[in-house]
């Protein structure tokens, strides 16, 4: 990055299946400049999240996809560079939406102010911001957690999984991570508290989960889908809850998966075992009851009751190959792109 320049990821074609190198493209443009009003935004981290799949796509959402030659969404830790805004100063953080890009220009709507000297300003994607904010509404509102009660969870050591096994562990459950590999499950168990990890890469995944879950499963927060539901659905127990957030294994799916139909098994269990699942969209369903969260959350990091791992990309421009990754499990943590240096 120069003084005079402004990087910026846009996307460049549709994918399809898996995204690749080609359906993105870094290009250089001239630096914004805030007019009355207004501030430039400089980024120092960028949040990389699954959703991000579903808007390269053009297919009906909940949210508008990213046009062919836009900057790709995504929320944006921020420094003031420069300042028309009676209300913002020069130097201060904020949380923003500006993108896969180095600069943005904002007249501080929708923005969260950080402060001028925030201790972990990119928190604020991550434990402190959407995927945290995702894990503590659908597992308390949909999933309402009771003592004794086993939860499992999908995705166990990522970004809304570890937060959602760590608060139902401070909720009294018993609580069973399911995650790819045996470095991902020793550090469930070790580090976040779980009671057990199944790796669902393992042949006889299956056969684990269920000598695991020997009294069955009340809570499933589902972030995966595929063969990790297959053999989470016949362990489900009468009145269990699904919070549906996620379905990653599917987002790269060009058609649907082989083999028999199993939407009437699935709609049989869910009728004959009483069973609620919900799907979510964190802002659109649960906006207004943020500084819930926050306080929450903001106590329980300071009592040290949340464990927290970020997974830190240096360089704007491989946040391509980074998000290509997260689609396939590589992160180990919260992914999170160091764009810039703070100012």
């Amino acid at each position: 990055m120069t003084n005079s320049t402004n990087r910026r990821i846009v996307l460049a074609s549709r994918p399809v299946g898996a995204p690749t190198d080609t359906d993105f493209r870094l290009e250089n443009s001239d630096k914004p400049a805030p007019g009355e009003g207004e501030m430039l935004l400089r980024s120092v981290y960028l949040s990389l999240d699954p959703y991000m799949r579903g808007r390269m796509s053009d297919a009906k959402s909940y949210a508008e996809p990213v046009a062919i030659d836009d900057v790709m969404v995504g929320a944006t830790v921020c420094q003031v560079e420069a300042s028309n805004h009676p209300e913002f100063e020069a130097g201060e953080w904020v949380l923003a939406y500006t993108g896969w890009q180095d600069y943005g220009i904002s007249n501080g709507e929708g923005l969260i102010k950080l402060g001028k000297t925030p201790t972990h300003p990119s928190y604020a994607l991550g434990v402190m911001g959407m995927p945290g904010f995702t894990a503590y509404m659908g597992l308390l509102d949909i999933g309402q957690p009771k003592a004794g009660e086993t939860l499992v969870v999908a995705a166990a050591t990522g970004a809304v999984g570890s937060m959602v096994g760590q608060i139902g562990k401070l909720k009294g459950c018993r609580v069973v991570g399911i995650a790819g590999g045996e470095e991902k499950c020793r550090f469930a168990k070790e580090q976040l508290g779980f009671d057990e990890c199944i790796d669902h890469k393992a042949d006889d995944f299956a056969e684990q989960l269920a000598k695991a879950c020997d009294n069955g499963i009340d809570i499933y927060f589902e972030n995966v889908g595929g063969k990790v539901f297959d053999a989470v659905m016949p362990l489900l127990n009468t009145s269990a809850r699904i919070p549906l957030c996620g379905l990653i294994s599917q987002y790269n799916a060009t058609s649907l998966p082989e083999g028999p139909d199993r939407l009437s098994m699935l709609m049989g269990q869910l009728l004959v075992k009483r069973i609620k699942m919900q799907g979510f969209i964190i802002f659109d369903d649960y906006a207004h009851r943020y500084n819930e969260f926050a306080n929450d959350m903001g106590q329980w990091l300071a009592e040290g009751k949340i464990h927290y791992r970020e997974h830190l990309v240096e360089g704007l421009e491989n946040a391509p190959q980074a998000f290509i990754g997260l689609l396939e499990g590589k992160n180990f943590g919260k992914l999170v792109v160091q764009t810039n240096q703070p100012l």
